[in-house]
């Protein structure tokens, strides 16, 4: 059985675009060679607070199913890179369908107005 993640990367600055996609094909190797990942890579960004003595980051979102079995290999693999300065991973919760619209009838609509 295969669950939905989404996995949120903060890499050091100094890293250039190619090396942070090399990191990323490592650790997407890991998941499975059947494993479809989504990548959207966000740049350099500012962060909010200074994470081991670093003001700038650059973040990379990627999406994937996979096992749950192989996330412990993947994560302790994530922990251990340095360039790496914070990750997250949190299960993806499926799209849920908007609400319909409530129907009133003509009936209810004239007793709201009665009140």
């Amino acid at each position: 059985m295969t669950r939905r993640y989404e996995a949120v990367y903060i890499f050091d600055s100094a890293l250039e675009e190619p090396a942070v996609s090399e990191k990323l094909a490592r650790f997407h190797a890991l998941l499975g060679p059947d494993v479809q990942v989504s990548v959207n890579h966000w740049g350099k960004r500012t962060l909010t607070y200074r994470l081991k003595r670093h003001d700038t980051g650059y973040y990379v979102v990627a999406q994937f199913e996979a096992p749950p079995a192989v996330l412990p290999e993947f994560e302790r693999a994530v922990k251990l890179d340095e360039g790496v300065l914070r990750f997250l991973v949190v299960l993806a919760e499926a799209a849920t369908p908007a609400p319909a619209p409530a129907e009133t009838t003509v009936a209810a609509a004239a007793e709201e107005e009665d009140e």
